[in-house]
């Protein structure tokens, strides 16, 4: 029995969900393979993972300008320094799960768990191959931190994979698959059933609009842009999803009620619907994020980038924008102006949506898995 230990962190949903994908996908179709998943950071110190998962959240919704200074110096300088001699002093305890555990294989769909592990590894205290999930579409160098003692690198697109090659890292170990979806992305469903399901109608275009959960606190641009679809654009309809903000949930109810559009545009909390809801859309408004990025391409879905966190979601919106698959509105933007162009020319919203498909990797979980496992 083969064991593979897979490793995430709580700064975002995005470590987690790609670290989720991989271990259903070994557990689909691995009969000899046995996985524990864990919160590499919380498993280390409970308190140290408050501390840090609660003062990034607090950043990226109140003063993204500061996370955008943390994530840029992270990669070089004191806070470099800083990150990863707590990574060496965090790894000693880490330790006593791997001798206990004694993985064949480690997966790390976080930098820390990476680094702690190849300062075991140099040590000589490990020997299980690493392997670095790497969840944006830019990458930053918390990622490569010791990277003579990584095995396998797997990264979203073939730019990110010459990026490492140039920074000196052996070809043979990277392998551009995207980043893990889950498997219900290569699922059929029936779009008549769902629509119905969530009160839509099928003579119209469907738009799903990711408000941005928590981190969409206080963003005016959000709430305005789904303003600008009520009363600009009768002919769509709108899946709002507010996420664990009861705030921007009451706004846009209060907007629907104000408008009369019940019928149009229906506000969803929270939904584990997301596969199935992306099926039956034509367009994704959303921040993004290397997950929802992910979901949307392998749906074959164009999208609206709104209200990135500086950093690493700054640079996903400017490759997306840049590979032609995205509108990205920005702050300034007049959003009715940078809509009405896009629905207006059906040439280019179908040059987005070829552009979608042509750069998703549906398939990346299964690709990733059977490069560090074998074929089942």
């Amino acid at each position: 029995m083969k064991k593979v230990l897979i490793f995430y962190a709580s700064y975002g949903g995005g470590h987690l969900s790609a670290a989720r994908s991989i271990k259903e996908y070994i557990e689909a179709n691995y009969k000899d393979v046995e996985t524990n998943l864990i919160d590499c950071v919380k498993y280390v110190n409970k308190t140290l993972n408050k501390l840090t998962t609660t003062a990034y959240n607090e950043m990226a919704k109140k003063a993204p300008w500061a996370w955008a200074k943390v994530y840029s110096n992270s990669q070089k300088g004191v806070l470099s320094k800083i990150s990863n001699t707590s990574n060496r002093l965090m790894s000693v305890k880490l330790n006593d799960l791997l001798q206990d555990y004694k993985p064949d294989l480690i997966i790390s769909t976080h930098p820390f768990g990476s680094q702690m592990c190849t300062i075991l590894k140099q040590k000589g205290v490990l020997n299980a191959k690493i392997a670095t999930v790497m969840t944006d579409y830019a990458p930053h160098d918390q990622w490569l931190v010791n990277y003579d003692y990584i095995d396998y690198f797997f990264v979203a697109h073939e730019g990110m994979k010459k990026a490492l090659i140039e920074k000196g890292i052996d070809k043979n170990k990277v392998f551009a698959t995207g980043i893990p979806l889950s498997n219900r992305f290569l699922a059929h469903y029936n779009k008549s059933e769902i629509l119905k399901e969530f009160g839509l109608q099928e003579n119209k275009k469907t738009i799903l609009f990711f408000a941005g959960g928590e981190f969409g606190l206080g963003k005016s641009k959000t709430y305005e842009i789904l303003k600008t679809f009520a009363e600009n654009f009768n002919y769509l309809q709108v899946i709002a999803i507010s996420g664990r903000n009861a705030k921007m949930k009451r706004s846009f109810e209060y907007l629907v009620e104000q408008t009369h559009k019940q019928d149009s545009i229906k506000v969803l909390d929270y939904t584990t619907k997301i596969p199935e809801l992306m099926s039956i859309s034509d367009l994704v408004v959303t921040k993004p994020g290397g997950l929802t990025t992910s979901e949307s391409l392998a749906s074959g879905l164009p999208i609206i980038v709104i209200n990135p966190i500086p950093g690493q979601e700054e640079e996903n919106a400017s490759f997306l924008e840049n590979s032609g698959v995205a509108i990205w509105i920005k702050k300034h933007d007049d959003e009715k102006v940078v809509l009405e162009e896009l629905f207006n020319n059906p040439a280019k919203m179908q040059k987005l949506k070829i552009n979608a498909r042509l750069l998703a990797k549906k398939n990346s979980s299964k690709d990733i898995c059977e490069i560090l496992l074998g074929k089942p």
